[in-house]
């Protein structure tokens, strides 16, 4: 099998006080039962031929329940959902079919920090080498295709060839998708004191150097990002927000992450075009700006220059429309504005 989304050392505590012994030894089990003290209970997937007998070894782990899907994309995406709303998902699929098309959901949560762990089954070893053709390849002897697709768009890959070392492999890929995905504090999840990934001093400092900026500001404002919620951090934000007494807007990704009904809430701020006036006025005119967990993409910052009406929208779609084009509209305001269009002779 391999974990695609999963370290930079072992930082899980020991099981029973000893990693090796577990009632059932199959390594089946061993995965299902780290996975269900990271805080897993349903993993998503689909079942394959090269994953049958490890979906055996999970389902017989009362602590995890394995949810069928009806596509590998789906399962994906279901791991996401998962993982924002429980902190870490986990998706199983079968060799190279399953997995590829699993791919964007991967990409996605890999885009945004999200700790999912995905276990692809794997080809008999005595495979390799001998040039042959299998089902769910490529249709090629080299079945190395997939670990290179998730080398792209995942934080660590793992590949499992023997029994020795098995357990250290998922041990320390679990413990890279966890860490890698809390950037502002450590997991409480069976993680270690001694995980390097964290500089207590060096967190100590930053605060210290924040702090030093925002009391010499006669007008900051606080900025929540969508990582906040990732990091688990939301309701430290708030905590923030009540001792210091500053106005609060929230990026577009993260509405909702602050209780909208807050004192010192404005609105949602993402550029000055499309905020609203008080509130870009208030953020552009700040003298300290803390932004926490932000990611700056354009549809956070809303790059157009001028507001992004209807009416701007459409000459662009205009410059687009060709003899060879079909325009399929939907009913609403595209409705309209489809009657405005120039289509060419040819257009449907």
């Amino acid at each position: 099998m391999r974990v695609m989304e999963v370290g930079e050392e072992n930082l899980l505590e020991p099981v029973n006080g000893n990693a090796f012994k577990l009632p059932e030894s199959t390594l089946g089990r061993y995965l299902a039962h780290r996975l269900v003290q990271i805080g897993v209970t349903d993993i998503f997937g689909v079942p394959g031929d090269v994953n049958l007998t490890l979906l055996d070894q999970f389902i017989a782990e009362p602590g995890i329940e394995f949810i069928g899907c009806c596509n590998e994309l789906n399962a994906g995406y279901a791991a996401d959902g998962y993982a924002r709303a429980r902190g870490v998902g986990a998706c199983v699929f079968t060799f190279t079919v399953g997995g590829l098309s699993a791919l964007n959901a991967i990409a996605g949560a890999y885009s945004e920090n999200l700790p999912l762990i995905c276990i692809v089954g794997g080809l008999n070893s005595n495979y390799y080498g001998k040039n042959v053709t299998l089902h769910h390849s490529i249709g090629l002897p080299d079945f190395s295709h997939e670990l290179k697709c998730f080398e792209l768009v995942t934080c660590y890959q793992a590949v499992v060839t023997n029994l020795e070392d098995a357990h250290e492999q998922f041990d320390r890929a679990i413990t890279t998708a966890i860490t890698s995905a809390v950037i502002c504090r450590a997991s409480p999840i069976l993680l270690s004191a001694r995980s390097h990934f964290h500089s207590f001093s060096l967190q100590e400092a930053a605060v210290e150097a924040a702090a030093g900026l925002l009391n010499k500001a006669e007008s900051p404002v606080l900025v929540a990002g969508i990582k906040l919620r990732l990091a688990k951090s939301c309701e430290a934000f708030v905590d923030l927000a009540n001792a210091c007494g500053y106005a609060i807007t929230a990026m577009p990704a993260a509405k909702g992450i602050v209780p909208e009904n807050h004192p010192q809430f404005m609105a949602t701020y993402w550029g000055r075009p499309t905020s609203s006036p008080l509130c870009a006025e208030t953020v552009e005119s700040a003298d300290a700006c803390l932004n926490a967990g932000p990611v700056f993409d354009d549809l956070s910052t809303n790059g157009p220059k001028e507001a992004l009406k209807a009416d701007v929208l459409f000459k662009h779609v205009q410059k687009t429309v060709a003899s060879d084009s079909v325009v399929v509209v939907e009913a609403g305001d595209a409705w309209f504005y489809t009657q405005k269009l120039k289509l060419p002779q040819g257009c449907g």
